[in-house]
């Protein structure tokens, strides 16, 4: 595994920050269609890589 990757629980833990945010009134950085599941909008952000939040390893 290269250090860019993620490990399971480091995706975990960043998707579950991310949600927090997104529930707690934070604007989404990707364009949504209609009432998303905040988890499903940080996933999404994760997987385009756009989420704003600092990594350090």
């Amino acid at each position: 595994m290269s250090s860019e990757e993620l490990t399971r629980f480091e995706k975990a833990r960043i998707i579950g920050a991310r949600a927090l945010q997104l529930s707690m009134g934070a604007k989404p950085v990707i364009e949504i269609e209609g009432s998303i599941d905040p988890i499903d909008i940080a996933r999404l952000e994760l997987k385009k890589g756009v989420i704003p939040l600092g990594i350090r390893k």
